[in-house]
């Protein structure tokens, strides 16, 4: 992964596939993921928005996902963000 110098925020991550090496992983695309988690795909890409996925992009700008984070997600390894605090703990 690259450093953009900061124009990305860190928690979401993006990468072009121009700089993945050549042993790298199988990448999912957006409607696999979904198939998984039974969502919407549309879902799956406000999920990288949101940083709790992270995005690798290709060099038409479709969106692809690292099959082992995936995986993880799915079992409940990767901890999922929250955008905001609950109402309660405000109150």
């Amino acid at each position: 992964m690259t450093d953009c110098g900061g124009a990305i925020p860190p928690r979401r991550r993006e990468v072009t596939m121009a700089t993945r090496t050549q042993d790298a992983e199988p990448l999912l695309t957006p409607a696999e993921v979904a198939a998984m988690f039974r969502v919407d795909p549309k879902t799956v890409t406000r999920w990288a928005k949101a940083g709790k996925l992270t995005s690798i992009r290709t060099l038409g700008g479709h969106r692809r996902y690292r099959e082992s984070e995936v995986r993880a997600l799915l079992t409940g390894q990767i901890p999922q963000q929250r955008a905001e605090p609950d109402a309660e703990q405000q109150g």
